[in-house]
């Protein structure tokens, strides 16, 4: 896994939208047969072209909410970097030589849990794959299968660093990749998601920064402005 990068907020714009013109990385909700590219299936019917359901950011909804290539991008990257940092936590029970991090880890293992049950709820009313498009890719804060084998033969106080810079690189990164979307995304309830997340973020990061030292040098947030 890559450290967290600390792009300025400006620029993770373009870098979502990168993701997202990818057809590899970031497919829109598949086209109904016959109809125009990127006319949703639902808008279709057999008696001709229909209104597409109003979006709505009701999160129990079943329609699928208003999104751009943005929303597709973000929502495909989170996915799999909370899938990541819950497999890395789901190890402290076994790993940890401190006994002051289980408690730690098993609270935001469920916080985070919760957190990727709503991310992929949100993913399929936006009509997108379950297929993790970044799979392979060593991207910042994404904990990656090289990492869990890492983390699965390490002890002590191995592990306890490898757990706890994890932990907080993705907690940085996919902060900062939040707040991106929580101004630039074009779906109201995917902005609404990812401000609830970056204000989930403070919190962790600063229960990531009262672990007992050495563990948690500079563990604090993003920089002011970032």
């Amino acid at each position: 896994m890559k450290a967290a990068s600390h792009l300025p907020a400006a620029l993770l714009v373009p870098v979502l939208l990168l993701l997202a013109a990818s057809t590899s990385c970031s497919p829109g909700p598949e086209a109904a047969p016959g109809s125009a590219p990127g006319t949703p299936a639902h808008a279709t019917s057999a008696a001709g072209p229909t209104a597409a359901p109003p979006p709505s950011a009701d999160p129990g909804s079943t329609h699928p909410p208003s999104a751009g290539p943005t929303d597709f991008a973000w929502i495909q990257l989170m996915v799999p970097m909370d899938e990541g940092a819950v497999s890395l936590l789901a190890l402290a029970e076994r790993g940890t030589a401190d006994p002051r991090l289980r408690p730690w880890a098993a609270d935001l293992r469920t916080a985070l849990t919760a957190e990727l049950a709503s991310l992929r709820r949100l993913r399929d009313r936006m009509g997108l794959p379950g297929t993790d498009v970044h799979k392979g890719h060593d991207m910042p804060g994404m904990v990656t299968d090289t990492d869990l084998a890492q983390a699965r033969t390490a002890e002590g106080a191995a592990f306890d660093r490898l757990l706890v810079d994890g932990i907080r690189d993705h907690l940085r990164q996919s902060e900062q990749v939040s707040r991106s979307e929580s101004t630039a995304g074009g779906g109201d309830a995917a902005r609404e998601r990812a401000r609830a997340l970056v204000d989930a973020r403070r919190e962790q990061l600063a229960a990531v920064a009262a672990l007992p030292a050495p563990l948690a040098p500079g563990a604090g947030g993003a920089e002011p402005g970032r």
